[in-house]
């Protein structure tokens, strides 16, 4: 059964309806959820699609946005006003469920992660309950979606705080021969440490089925664009560079520049984790055994946190990654219908030789971790995560997520 809810009284009847008839229940915003929870098998899925629009006070410097929308409808509304806060890296993902594990973004070093910058929400808990949580109500509840999940209910509204940026970022792509991976990873690990919070820089090495492999570093710069240049001169030093491409950008086109390379256009399996260092040991083990394939494409790369991430304390919400610098993110895809055991066999095995040098992984990455695992990453917030889901909701009827099990 599928229920599209328009309003906050549509969620508590299907919640209800789930919970009084012991339905596996599915939450869809966005749909990308790595390991296709967004929607069961015999059972119910409350698909957000209609319950989409945001409201800008450009005098408050707040968004109001429905629960299912999309990030675009965020960052399109804010940025008419000359406003933004973090929104992801694919506009076509779904604000609830980025903001409830947390929520990266092209931003997130000047301005915090997502969920740093919600003040407050709406959630239909599993009680059927609508509830307007914020540091004043419901404190603990709170603290428990701002990284917690999807383990608490339905959001159906947030209200976030806005930050003035100017429209256009400066974006750039620097390419380097792949056989130079080694020396390109290691002075990224060292020159990202350098940028200040506005520069935001990744790299990644791999290709897509049946294409050609490539090694860069990317980066988006969002502070003053004289003072660019300084930081990216250095990139031209990193390694033999075989392409270049610098150029200042309308942010919402760099926000939506990702729709057309999502990566669920194929088949695949994601891993990734949290890392702190990038030592010469971790790019020796993860380059020696990184392999190219024609039939696949196969992938890895960094992105950057810290900067503002890092200034919130690892206990003020349920996402405790904090003093993570950058985080890891292993790809392995394939055409639908290709020989999967082989594909699915090379990155467990790749994976299984880098993931001592990872720190838990991003609960909005969930595929195929252990329950030891999923408690692992809450770290020490678990313990307060669990006594919240047994208070909230104790027969755990939201539970296709990186699950809280509440036993």
């Amino acid at each position: 059964m599928v229920v599209q809810p328009t309003g906050a009284a549509d969620v508590q009847h299907a919640v209800n309806f789930a919970r009084e008839n012991s339905l596996l229940l599915a939450v869809k915003c966005g749909g990308h959820a790595a390991a296709g929870t967004s929607s069961c098998d015999k059972g119910l899925q409350i698909d957000l699609s209609q319950l989409r629009n945001a409201r800008v006070d450009p005098v408050a410097k707040t968004a109001r946005v429905a629960g299912g929308s999309l990030l675009r409808d965020l960052d399109y509304e804010s940025m008419a006003h000359g406003l933004v806060t973090t929104a992801g890296t694919v506009s076509h993902t779904g604000v609830g469920g980025l903001t409830l594990g947390g929520g990266f973004g092209r931003l997130g070093r000047r301005f915090g992660m997502t969920i740093d910058n919600v003040l407050e929400m709406d959630v239909v808990t599993p009680d059927g309950k609508l509830r307007r949580v914020s540091p004043q109500n419901n404190p603990d509840l709170y603290w428990a979606l701002r990284g917690g999940g999807g383990n608490f209910g339905v959001v159906t509204s947030f209200l976030f705080q806005l930050h003035e940026m100017q429209p256009d970022v400066v974006t750039g792509y620097f390419a380097y021969p792949v056989t130079e991976a080694k020396q390109v990873l290691r002075f990224y690990a060292e020159h990202s440490t350098k940028m200040p919070d506005e520069m935001s820089m990744g790299t990644g090495i791999g290709n897509r089925p049946g294409q050609d492999p490539s090694l860069g570093i990317y980066f988006v710069w969002s502070g003053d664009p004289a003072e660019v240049e300084k930081h990216v001169a250095p990139l031209r030093k990193a390694g033999t560079v075989v392409f270049e491409d610098v150029k200042s950008r309308d942010y919402i086109a760099v926000q939506r520049s990702g729709d057309v390379d999502d990566v669920r256009v194929y088949t695949g399996k994601m891993k990734s984790g949290f890392i702190n260092e990038i030592s010469d040991d971790f790019i020796d083990t993860l380059i020696d055994n990184f392999e190219m394939h024609p039939d696949r494409g196969t992938r890895v790369g960094f992105s950057q946190s810290g900067g503002a991430i890092s200034r919130v304390g690892r206990n003020e919400t349920a996402f405790s990654h904090r003093e993570a610098q950058y985080t890891l993110m292993s790809f392995v895809s394939w055409e639908p219908n290709a020989d999967e055991p082989e594909h699915v066999d090379y990155i467990d095995s790749h994976w299984a030789k880098v993931e001592k040098f990872t720190n838990g992984f991003y609960v909005n990455d969930y595929v195929d971790q252990s329950q030891e695992q999923v408690n692992q990453t809450y770290r020490d917030n678990f313990p307060r995560l669990l006594e919240l889901k047994k208070q909230y909701d104790p027969t755990n009827l939201f539970r296709l997520n990186a699950n809280i099990w509440p036993a």
